[in-house]
């Protein structure tokens, strides 16, 4: 099993959720190479790219107005229509966020207007292929449609779809909601960020027929903080026209931030930057840097608060930021309930689903926190003293439950399973369930279980299927020469899951079904036998995984109303 020194992981992969791999230093925009100009067109005007080895490649197309000034914290301005044949063969400026946290190749800093999109297509021959909408990663905070390990060329290349991924509008920018101090035209500003996406949706749905996509046929997918806004965009009246399938990757959003809880870190800005709330216009003054850097403060600041809990004392995916953090906010106009609580939406009950997580998680968030204790664990009392504080009365039970159906695990192999489930897996099967309990569009369950042979920086202990992993596989990247392989590790097997992965997506971008020739049938979710699709170099089905531990977590109120 390869070693690699912690050092070595924070420089080959993203920090944070759902921040994806660093590049391998492979250049897609190298002028070196032999490639031709092309041109597409827009409602806009015409923009110029690439064609690279079979694929035409846009790259920084805008689909909306400034975000600056004015329009900070509002709907964007309208965008302007060009004249002559636009550039579109590097990345658009990333949303405001630290340098650190974007990974693209010849990315530009980022900025406060940073509505842009890129796509990867065979061909503009008006050719209706599938179109695949990524929303990238990185919770609500951080990350860009340009980062390298998510790059579109070879799902376009080898499997004949068309890629779109956006930028938009994160933290601070994208989610501080002024809905009770700002008058009408900032009622969803809260949602600023979410919005962005769907108006990259609607580009799409105008423009993207002259890209070689069907505009009638497109799947809205992400992984990570990607998966949650995911999850928010199947709940959206605003968004339901412009898609008809969705995949929800290690990142199931159950519950997004309550108005009230908006509204007080609304007033804990204020309070921090001395300004009254009748004088909020003066947050459109402030420069942008100045804004980023409070988010900081305000977290220390809310911390310090005794705050009552605000929806819920068990976790359900990535969604509420709790109060000094920013996030969708379900406003009743934007997001008029949470996404997946009490039930799943109606407004998306006839469009198919995927949803789930990699089985070792949590190896991933160990890593990049510096804290690997819960990997080295002697025995099972430092087992119980790891969990207790976060599972309190409950810890003796979760651990004589999983002791007990795994009898040869290691306290470390235990910890790693329970962290890893808790933080990404119970919101996966409580989405499968209520999606299913609405008996009309099939949902499908996977879990990502192929081994990189990688270590634990520091350790003996395997890091699995960490978070973030799934993104080279399912976008076939992980290639030597691709960006976003690392994580994979070296195993030759790698390339056969990866097609796999591939397949199953964009099989399931296609006709509303995954599957892979040579692989098992993946069966639709139900509530019966409760099938599992476990995604490797060999497949299987695996009905009802883990019954008792479901179970468990389900008597503990950690899968919501079971009703």
């Amino acid at each position: 099993m390869k070693s690699i020194s912690r050092k070595q992981f924070l420089l080959q992969s993203a920090l944070g959720l759902g921040s994806v791999m660093l590049f391998s230093g492979f250049d897609f925009t190298s002028t070196k190479r032999d490639s031709d100009f092309v041109i597409g067109k827009t409602a806009f005007g015409k923009v110029r790219g690439r064609r690279e080895r079979g694929v035409n490649i846009f790259k920084g197309i805008p689909y909306g107005g400034s975000v600056s000034g004015n329009y900070r914290f509002a709907r964007p301005a309208p965008l302007e229509p060009w004249k002559g044949v636009k550039d579109a063969i590097r990345l658009g400026t990333p949303a405001m966020q630290s340098p650190k946290t974007v990974y693209g190749i010849d990315e530009p800093q980022p900025g406060e207007d940073c509505l842009f999109l890129n796509i990867w297509t065979p061909a503009n021959d008006n050719k209706k292929r599938p179109v695949m909408f990524y929303n990238h990663g990185g919770g609500f905070s951080t990350g860009s449609g340009g980062s390298a390990g998510q790059d579109g060329a070879n799902l376009a290349r080898y499997f004949d779809v068309v890629v779109v991924e956006t930028n938009h509008r994160l933290n601070i920018f994208g989610y501080l909601y002024l809905g009770d101090v700002a008058g009408e035209d900032y009622k969803t500003s809260g949602n600023n960020g979410m919005l962005d996406i769907v108006d990259g949706l609607k580009w799409v749905n105008q423009n993207i027929a002259e890209f070689g996509g069907d505009p009638h046929n497109v799947m809205i997918w992400g992984e990570s903080g990607g998966g949650a806004k995911t999850s928010c965009l199947y709940a959206m009246p605003s968004a339901a026209d412009y898609f008809n399938k969705a995949s929800i990757e290690s990142g199931p959003g159950v519950m997004m931030t309550p108005v009230e809880t908006a509204i007080e870190t609304t007033n804990l800005l204020f309070k921090e930057l001395n300004i009254s709330p009748k004088e909020w216009h003066k947050l459109l003054d402030l420069p942008a840097d100045k804004l980023f850097a409070i988010q900081p403060q305000l977290m220390k600041a809310a911390a310090a608060m005794t705050v009552a809990k605000t929806s819920s004392s068990q976790p359900r995916g990535i969604g509420s930021s709790g109060i000094g953090g920013f996030s969708p906010v379900v406003d009743g106009i934007v997001l008029t309930s949470h996404p997946f609580s009490p039930a799943a939406p109606a407004i998306s009950i006839n469009k198919p689903l995927m949803v789930g997580w990699n089985e070792d998680e949590y190896t991933f968030f160990a890593t990049s926190s510096g804290d690997m204790s819960g990997c080295q664990l002697q025995d099972f009392d430092a087992l119980y003293t790891k969990l207790e504080p976060q599972f309190g009365e409950n810890t003796w039970k979760i651990v004589k439950t999983y002791r007990s159906s795994r009898p040869n695990a290691s306290p470390s192999s235990i910890f790693v399973e329970i962290m890893s489930v808790t933080i990404m897996g119970l919101g996966s099967i409580e989405i499968a369930e209520k999606k299913t309990k609405q008996n009309a569009a099939p949902v499908y369950l996977y879990n990502f279980g192929f081994k990189s042979g990688l270590k634990v920086p520091n350790t003996d202990f395997p890091m699995g299927t960490a978070h973030a992993m799934d993104i080279g596989f399912k976008f076939n990247n992980v290639r030597p020469e691709m960006p976003g392989q690392y994580l994979a590790g070296d195993k030759p097997e790698r390339f056969k899951t990866s097609l796999n992965f591939a397949w199953l997506w964009t099989s399931f971008a296609r006709t509303g079904k995954p599957g892979v020739k040579d692989q098992p049938e993946w069966p639709a979710y139900d509530l019966v036998k409760r099938p599992t699709y476990r995604i490797d170099t060999e497949c299987e089905v695996l009905y009802d995984r883990n019954k008792y531990e479901r179970e468990l977590w389900a008597s503990l109120g950690y899968l919501g109303s079971q009703d």
